[in-house]
């Protein structure tokens, strides 16, 4: 028998990024879980989730700019730190070594294995959260965790956050090939 929670979100746990945007002609970042994929042709366009609160998003907002960047497990300090304190009253970028591609206010941080520039395309206005829409420009990654030329998700180790337990996790063991392991259920129907 199932048990009505009401209206709550199960879809954790999620992929947390740090996102990066220049504020006040400086970079910073914000650490956000809200992050969603919108497609895989060309253009290709990701979501974030941001508190209309935030600091960052008036930076993407002003320059219609942003950077995610996908840190690793073993930088699960750093990217709570950057959700904890506000860029108004503290430089975060100095906990970074950063990088730019070409987009001038899309600061990435060069220690995560994956970034992403991006361009926004539009922005839904909720009452406490605005969704920004990116086109992303370019993919940057590490060729330590490349494997024919494709990012390789076991070695990016991501990391994951929960809402429920409010905590951060790691991903597990691959399980199957995917439009593969239903096609003996396919061939049987």
């Amino acid at each position: 028998m199932k048990k009505n929670l009401g209206m709550v979100n199960a879809m954790y746990p999620s992929l947390t990024t740090i996102v990066g945007a220049h504020v006040d002609h400086k970079p910073n970042f914000l650490a956000i879980a809200h992050v969603g994929i919108m497609n895989h042709g060309n253009p290709q366009y990701v979501t974030i989730g941001v508190n209309k609160k935030h600091y960052t998003g008036q930076g993407i907002q002003a320059n219609r700019e942003f950077s995610v960047n996908l840190p690793s497990a073993g930088q699960v300090v750093e990217t709570d730190y950057v959700g904890l304190v506000s860029g108004k009253n503290t430089d975060k970028s100095k906990l970074f070594e950063l990088f730019y591609g070409e987009l001038e206010s899309a600061p990435m941080i060069e220690s995560c294995p994956v970034n992403m520039e991006c361009r926004l395309h539009s922005v839904l206005d909720f009452t406490t959260h605005d969704i920004f829409v990116g086109q992303i420009i370019c993919t940057y990654a590490d060729e330590a965790v490349l494997k024919e030329g494709k990012i390789d998700l076991s070695a990016v180790d991501p990391l994951l956050f929960d809402m429920s337990s409010v905590g951060y996790f790691k991903l597990g063991e691959p399980l199957a090939k995917a439009w593969n392991v239903g096609k003996k259920l396919k061939e049987q129907r």
